[in-house]
């Protein structure tokens, strides 16, 4: 019988390891590179979420009265061993979720404790009061907050949600995807070991379809902090409705990027064919929809296949692989079936398509995919496909250009690529999206992270990302 790499029976829960009350057999973690068990995890049910939202706000009494200066240690302390571990969580998460190795140490790993860090700076706005006039503005922890996160960029996700809820005051209880557990529970690891106050953070480890609605409609919940689809999010805003909670939520997207006629060709198309081929197209924010001169077109395909052709496809272990598989069977077929659907709607193959190499077929590979002549309209221009698959659009002029790309029901993040970063600038304020990249810019956690329209409301990351997790409160003097 195989061995798992990893075996966490028992759920965090008020500073303890404990067994789940469920009766269900445990959850099975796949490595998505070749389908055999890396780990086996606790299967919670809803009386473990009662537990563990029980500690929580037990811990809040206390730890939300804690000076900024005691939280900014505590997160100091957490990020210090994190490092200690990041072998172990960049081992947890290439098994898990495919991304290779190599990646994994910078994008994944190294790039979430940095900005874990950043957090503890931010502790003082938590005791920072304004008085205008009579009136004092206060700011105070918002309570009991549920963080539930996916499986693309595990790690990065918890730390974009924790780091503010730790930072101003809050108790959390953690959900990772079923998928990508590992990186949470070394994270428990790390907070036993340097003795945070029990219940200030919890892992529950478990199917989002069991327990994810009575986490969200818990009323001993302030708040839920979500990142996923548009489709699960709608399902955790209608759970969270009736007890007029806080939700936060990151969202899918449907990103455009366009290409002007006078921009760096070479430059401006690389960066979009990398962008959407990084982590294997999993990647939210990611650049799906290029929009190109009608005037430089083959010039633009010519330049897309060759970029994306370079990359090598396999053993996340393997250092010279630059894409690994996604992250399970089921995410590999739904990509499978947009590709498809792509090709019977009469969008033409650049490179890429269903086809696999007799090597990668045991695992969730699916090969790096360019569509031209896609129309807006087209199902794989308007649906999030999650996968290494980019989408060519031509546009006859700039105008149009900004017509396609606000033609979405999304709002995540968008980029342009133009003569000069004022001619970029130009274009950017008129796309409605929460992000733009500029002349090939790339992701900064010290930037504001949400969307517009479908694509969520609230922000993640830096000083915005942390009033999320703050009540604003006025004390009126006589």
């Amino acid at each position: 019988m195989q061995t798992p790499v990893y075996s966490y029976p028992q759920l965090f829960i008020n500073g303890q390891w404990l067994s789940s009350a469920s009766a269900q057999p445990h959850i099975d973690v796949i490595n998505p590179a070749n389908g055999q068990i890396v780990a086996t995890t606790a299967n919670a049910n809803q009386q473990d979420v009662d537990r563990a939202i029980s500690a929580a706000k037990s811990a809040f009494a206390h730890w939300s009265v804690t000076t900024a200066e005691q939280r900014k240690q505590w997160i100091l302390a957490i990020a210090d061993e994190m490092q200690n571990r990041f072998s172990d969580l960049t081992r947890a998460i290439s098994l898990t979720m495919g991304c290779p190795y190599e990646i994994s140490k910078d994008a994944q790993v190294q790039s979430a404790i940095d900005a874990f860090r950043e957090f503890a700076d931010l502790a003082h706005v938590a005791e920072a009061a304004e008085t205008v006039g009579n009136v004092i503005q206060n700011h105070l922890a918002v309570g009991v907050c549920v963080l539930i996160n996916p499986w693309n960029y595990p790690l990065s996700q918890l730390v974009g949600k924790l780091g503010p809820a730790l930072a101003a005051g809050c108790t959390v209880v953690v959900k990772p995807s079923e998928q990508t557990p590992i990186q949470d529970l070394i994270i428990a690891e790390i907070i036993e070991k340097i003795g945070l106050p029990a219940g200030v953070f919890n892992v529950i480890t478990g199917y989002g379809a069991d327990i994810g609605s009575h986490l969200c409609a818990h009323p001993d919940v302030d708040m839920v902090s979500f990142t996923g689809s548009t489709a699960a999010g709608v399902k955790v805003a209608q759970a969270a409705a009736p007890s007029v909670k806080r939700v936060c939520q990151e969202l899918g997207g449907k990103s455009p990027y366009i290409i002007t006629e006078d921009a760096n060709l070479e430059a401006a198309v690389r960066y979009g064919v990398e962008d959407v081929m990084f982590n294997s197209g999993q990647t939210c924010s990611a650049l799906t929809r290029m929009l190109v001169p009608k005037s430089q077109y083959q010039q633009i395909l010519d330049i897309a296949k060759r970029v994306c052709e370079e990359n090598i496809v396999g053993d996340p272990a393997d250092p010279k692989t630059t894409m690994g598989p996604l992250s399970s069977k089921r995410q590999q077929q739904r990509v499978l079936e947009y590709i498809q659907t792509g090709i019977d709607e009469g969008a033409r193959l650049l490179t890429g398509g269903l086809e696999l190499p007799e090597e990668l077929q045991q695992g969730a590979y699916v090969m790096p995919t360019i569509f031209t002549d896609v129309s807006n309209d087209m199902t794989i221009a308007r649906e999030e496909i999650f996968g290494p698959v980019l989408c060519i659009i031509p546009y006859t002029d700039e105008e149009e250009a900004i017509k396609i790309a606000n033609d979405t029901i999304y709002g995540l993040s968008s980029s342009v690529y133009a003569k000069d970063p004022q001619s970029a600038l130009a274009l950017a304020r008129q796309i409605r999206a929460g992000q733009c990249f500029i002349q090939g810019a790339y992701f900064t956690t010290k930037a504001p992270f949400g969307g517009f329209k479908q694509s969520g409301n609230g922000r993640e990351w830096g000083l915005e990302g942390l009033k999320e997790f703050l009540e604003l409160q006025a004390i009126i003097m006589p």
